[in-house]
């Protein structure tokens, strides 16, 4: 798509949303500053019929609908967020998770055997009709051969050509928000939507997805909290991904929080517990951990489909959380202010201490009230109002995390009011720091770090690198055997010790 083209899509969905009054509603004058208020009256001045019909999130999400598949993925993440938008506006955007017009059964069977390879009849005993719809695929109930139940999903019929689209127009958003807003820079806007555009390039291929699923089966297995179907290999293709069939009822039905027996504390703790596990244990997420992908059943059983973007953190990223979050909960500013510095997330100019009061000035106003009495839209704003004093800039390798680490809390919000995120994360988060930075853990990596300089050290000894000048100079071949034995020697009262405490 040239940038011509993309300008004038851009330019067609900010003009829908002003037909339809969805970008800066009427109901919403009320809570606006005055210059907003202003903006909203001339807009509302080039609204059309759709204006008059339905509530906000309603209009919102007929525009997003029709806008494509990251229109679509925009509205499901604000379908999360009941408590800063109301539950009104969220259950009118909750369509857009799984609820879209599907394409005929036919259209999926001709595509599932073109891109197996192979007759339907050798691999499936019976397809059905579509069950879900979402933005980049569909999903049929299933029966293999051999007797099980399973799910089929199939990308819709040209859905690259539109994520292509999609792509080049949000490329130019983000460039024109870094020249048209220069504050926006702070926030990297062009990297973000690079990050974006990758998750919507790795969906396209279903096999990654399957591969995804299968890695983050194998974590979840190690907690309780959260499970993921088995892979059937047999069915999976880059257009095509089949899956056991999930037990429960998609928490995306309005029912589904109305089974009989089930424990909405437990299932609200069980799915932020369950983020959270998968990310500081294993350094690997579910990053799209909405309702519509969430099946339960009594009394707190949490099933995840739609592997199609999966997070990864490494070691560092996971250490920085941990102490962060282990900071909040026990409420200690100063370590969380430390840990922001040694991070990078924070400039070195800025002063820490100055950064701690401003966390404190965040965090001591939740602590001790109940969930429903803290507004999330004003704590957010208050944590971007510091990032912008304190010149921190975006840190696009944590959007993946960022963006569902809010899911997750909304979602949480939703099944619970009541829920606590600080209260629900503080068994995984300790369970975490005992093991990763107690004594025992310490003497392990001072080990692996010894380990890792004998290693460079025989290396050495083995290919020793030219010498830069010419120096001819008697040299006893006991030193370099006597320093290598040094090293052999700490490095393995180390391993041993760290053998002895971690028991």
């Amino acid at each position: 798509m040239t940038s011509f083209s993309a300008f004038l899509r851009l330019t067609g969905a900010g003009w829908a949303l002003v037909r339809a009054d969805a970008l800066i509603p009427r109901e919403a004058e009320p809570l606006l500053p005055p210059a907003a208020k202003l903006a909203g009256r001339l807009l509302r001045l080039f609204a059309g019929s759709a204006a008059k019909r339905g509530r906000p999130g309603e209009r919102l999400a007929r525009v997003l609908e029709r806008q494509g598949p990251a229109a679509i993925k925009l509205g499901q993440f604000l379908s999360t967020r009941a408590d800063i938008f109301g539950a009104a506006f969220a259950e009118d955007l909750s369509h857009l998770k799984d609820r879209l017009p599907a394409f005929p059964l036919s259209v999926a069977r001709a595509e599932i055997a073109r891109n197996l390879g192979k007759p339907l009849d050798e691999i499936f005993a019976e397809i059905g009709e579509p069950v879900a719809a979402a933005s980049l695929a569909q999903a049929h109930p299933a029966t293999l051969v051999d007797g099980r139940e399973v799910a089929v999903k199939v990308l819709r019929p040209g859905v690259e050509r539109q994520v292509a689209r999609d792509t080049a127009v949000l490329r130019l958003a983000a460039r024109l928000a870094e020249t048209l807003a220069p504050a926006s820079r702070r926030l990297r806007p062009t990297e973000f939507v690079e990050v974006v555009i990758r998750a919507l390039a790795l969906e396209m291929d279903l096999r990654f997805e399957a591969a995804g699923c299968a890695e983050l089966g194998e974590a979840m297995a190690k907690d309780p909290y959260m499970r993921a179907p088995s892979v059937c290999w047999e069915g999976v293709g880059k257009r095509v991904l089949t899956l056991t069939w999930a037990e429960g009822m998609p928490l995306s039905d309005p029912d589904a929080l109305a089974l009989p027996g089930l424990d909405r504390k437990a299932l609200a703790e069980n799915v932020t517990r369950g983020f959270l596990a998968q990310a500081l244990d294993h350094g690997l997420f579910h990053a799209d951990l909405h309702e519509g992908n969430l099946f339960v059943a009594a009394p707190a059983s949490v099933v995840a489909v739609d592997y199609g973007i999966v997070g990864r953190l490494g070691a560092g990223e996971r250490r920085y959380l941990a102490e962060i979050l282990y900071g909040f909960l026990n409420r200690d500013y100063a370590r969380i202010a430390q840990v922001h510095f040694d991070a990078g997330y924070v400039p070195a100019h800025q002063d820490k201490d100055a950064f701690a009061q401003a966390l404190r000035a965040v965090g001591e106003p939740v602590f001790g009230r109940n969930a429903r009495d803290v507004s999330m839209g004003r704590l957010l704003a208050q944590l971007f109002e510091i990032t912008a004093l304190f010149d921190m800039a975006l840190r696009p390798e944590l959007v993946l995390l960022q963006k569902t680490m809010v899911t997750v809390e909304g979602v949480a919000r939703r099944i619970d009011p009541t829920h606590d995120l600080w209260a629900a994360a503080d068994p995984v988060v300790r369970r975490w720091i005992g093991r990763e930075l107690s004594p025992a853990a310490k003497v392990r990596d001072f080990a692996e770090e010894a380990l890792r300089a004998l290693r460079a050290i025989a290396r050495l000894a083995e290919a020793p690198p030219p010498p830069t000048a010419e120096v001819h100079i008697e040299r006893s071949h006991v030193w370099p055997l006597l320093w290598f034995l040094v090293g052999a020697a700490t490095a393995g009262a180390a391993f041993v010790t760290g053998l002895l405490l971690s028991r």
